[in-house]
């Protein structure tokens, strides 16, 4: 039969194989750490002679370097240990919420090496106000790289909504509707940093690049390859990490656990049906129930925390019945995808000495195969490195060891004045 037949790509030829090669000996010095060329062949199967050519490139084209050790681990001479580069080739993340603008550029050691966050509330603000903002944070995040001798390779640009092909199709909570983003983001920045006019852009959900992160770098999800990431921000983004890849769903739009409904005759969401979680546990409802101003931002979460650290009954109150309503939700999706965790991010990190116990004991109660009741450690807090700008660098760098450009060469760093 016709769909039986599976489609073949064409003939790999020479360089498509050097360039796979390239990859793999990149990928084992990462993963390794600190690694010699006789241990590098050992575990990919090629060559040393092989081996050593690619080396020899990588080396040239700045993605590793000699550490100046040696090690004798293997009969013969000692062999000079290889790492990845802490200079050159980077990735550069963008993460645009609701209420601030982060930027990060990651090594590809996976090494945090520049931060930026600019808090603002970007609600009403036209889109290429916000991109032009984002750009010129992204801009002096690249000064600072430059200065450290990084340059990064593309920009990965997360937002909290529907984000495909390059536009959101929808972020309720910015107020935005079939935004183009990777272009205009990428001319605003070539604006401002004419060295970087060629720089790749590339754009996800916020969610989906926080859980990302912390796959790839959180403390939280050691040993752990299946989770659920639940952040909570102004509105609540979810994403499911599966075996280790991420779940995004047949239109890529997977993981909107902030608009699984709660009651159908609820309080009108943002996105326009009625009754959605973020009413009940999303950062405003939290503040509105404590009797603070829904509009304060990261001052008002502040004040949130340190009145619940003082046993106010308003905020303990609220925090008890957003996390009833937000572990009925989650144990829904337990039941329906049995990762083996659950990952809170965001404000609920922040919050999670006073929320978790309402959320696991719904868990407890809910999860039917009885598992979560035995393992009360399944409910966690996301490490405080596991954001969305993070992950969006990450995905850059991760790109790069998935094919690494064998025409970069340190010639190419930033000459922006």
């Amino acid at each position: 039969m016709k769909n039986d037949v599976i489609p073949l790509g064409p003939k790999a030829d020479k360089a498509t194989v050097r360039r796979h090669n390239l990859s793999l000996v990149l990928r084992t010095v990462h993963d390794a750490g600190e690694v010699t060329r006789a241990r590098i062949a050992t575990r990919v199967g090629l060559t040393r002679a092989a081996v050593s050519s690619l080396v020899e490139q990588l080396l040239e084209c700045g993605f590793l370097t000699e550490s100046g050790k040696t090690s004798s681990g293997q009969a013969g001479r000692p062999g000079t240990v290889l790492e990845v580069a802490r200079t050159g080739p980077a990735g550069l993340g963008v993460e645009i919420n609701v209420d601030y603008i982060a930027v990060c550029v990651v090594d590809l050691a996976g090494t945090d090496r520049v931060r930026l966050v600019e808090h603002a509330d970007n609600r009403g603000v036209p889109p290429s106000q916000v991109l032009t903002r984002a750009a010129r944070l992204a801009a002096r995040a690249l000064g600072s790289a430059a200065e450290q001798g990084l340059r990064p390779v593309g920009a990965h640009v997360a937002v909290p909504g529907l984000v495909t092909g390059g536009t959101v199709r929808q972020a309720p909570n910015l107020g935005w509707k079939r935004v183009a983003v990777e272009g205009p983001f990428a001319r605003a920045l070539s604006a401002l940093r004419p060295a970087h006019r060629a720089l790749p852009v590339s754009s996800d959900n916020e969610a989906n690049a926080a859980a990302l992160a912390e796959l790839w770098y959180g403390a939280g999800t050691e040993g752990v390859r299946s989770f659920l990431y639940v952040s909570g921000e102004i509105g609540i983004g979810g994403a499911l990490v599966l075996e280790g890849e991420l779940l995004r769903g047949a239109h890529g739009f997977a993981g909107e656990i902030g608009h699984m409904v709660v009651d159908p005759e609820g309080p009108q969401c943002r996105c326009g049906a009625r009754g959605c979680l973020e009413q009940y546990a999303g950062q405003a409802a939290l503040l509105k129930a404590a009797g603070l101003d829904t509009e304060a931002g990261a001052p008002g979460v502040a004040e949130f925390r340190r009145r619940a650290g003082r046993k106010d009954s308003a905020a303990l109150a609220a925090t008890e019945r957003a996390g009833r309503h937000l572990g009925v939700v989650l144990s829904g999706v337990v039941n329906l995808f049995d990762p083996d965790a659950v990952m809170l991010g965001g404000v609920y990190r922040e919050l999670a000495p006073w929320l978790a116990p309402a959320v696991d004991g719904e868990l407890a109660r809910r999860v039917v195969s009885g598992l979560w009741s035995e393992d009360r450690n399944r409910l966690r807090a996301a490490s405080p490195l596991g954001d969305a700008a993070r992950g969006a660098a990450g995905a850059v760098v991760r790109e790069v060891l998935a094919d690494p450009p064998a025409d970069l060469s340190p010639a190419d760093a930033d000459h922006d004045p």
